[in-house]
């Protein structure tokens, strides 16, 4: 059965973290919202999903995916569910759930980052929370982005099989997730996220490992990989990086 990812097709997102987990297993999967219409794709396919009164397992917002029978929404669950199928986590519970455990933490991270351009409401435009985000947005790259890098970092020096991997000896999705999240904040706040890198260093061995990765490589220089924009999660505003 091909994976099927639902998820705005104009940017990463919280829907990219799904995407280079695939993309890194090297399995067939339909990017739908990027189809052509007359193929079943489309934002009005995704839509139609999203919005199915007859699916008893709704999710809240895309990205989801369809397995068979099976309907995940949100990102670390979907992650969760495709782990063991992908090779991406290890066999031990205790190694899925401290895997799952580190994705929910990049998950909190991601909002953050989002908060900062949105942080009154998201159905108001940027421009009418300047004030409030330059306040956010200072809290986020002097407190935050230290804090939590710092915590991954500790993460991968802890790790007994070596600080290659956050779990265990070999690739797993939280490993691909750090990465992309490194790749936001190094898009959204350049000078704050150098100067919290320069404090982690095995944070960007784990980047850079990760990004020489045949398939991660191939992937992120194809027309598949959508660039950074001012539209998805990680924006970049120069008035916001200080």
């Amino acid at each position: 059965m091909t994976y099927q990812l639902h998820y705005w097709p104009t940017i990463q997102g919280r829907g990219e973290f799904v995407r280079l987990a695939l993309e890194a297993a090297g399995v067939d999967y339909v990017d739908v919202a990027r189809e052509p219409p007359k193929q079943g794709g489309g934002e009005a396919a995704l839509v139609r999903r999203l919005k199915d009164p007859h699916n008893p397992w709704p999710p809240f917002a895309p990205p989801f995916l369809v397995h068979g029978s099976v309907f995940i929404g949100q990102t670390a669950a979907i992650l969760l569910y495709l782990g063991p199928r992908l090779h991406l986590v290890g066999d031990m519970e205790q190694e899925r759930v401290w895997t799952h455990q580190i994705q929910l933490t990049i998950a909190d991270v991601v909002a953050e980052a989002h908060d900062t351009h949105h942080p009154v409401g998201t159905g108001l435009y940027y421009e009418d929370q300047k004030p409030e985000a330059a306040r956010v947005a200072q809290s986020f790259r002097e407190e935050r982005i230290p804090k939590f890098l710092n915590w991954f970092e500790q993460v991968l020096r802890h790790n007994p099989a070596g600080d290659t991997h956050l779990v265990g000896d070999a690739l797993s999705y939280a490993d691909l997730s750090l990465f992309q999240l490194v790749e936001g904040l190094r898009y959204a706040f350049p000078k704050a996220t150098a100067r919290a890198l320069a404090a982690t260093p095995a944070v960007v061995k784990l980047h850079d490992n990760v990004g020489r990765r045949q398939r991660v490589q191939e992937y992120l220089n194809s027309p598949r990989r959508i660039a950074f924009n001012e539209d998805g999660i990680f924006r970049r505003y120069p008035e916001l990086d200080g």
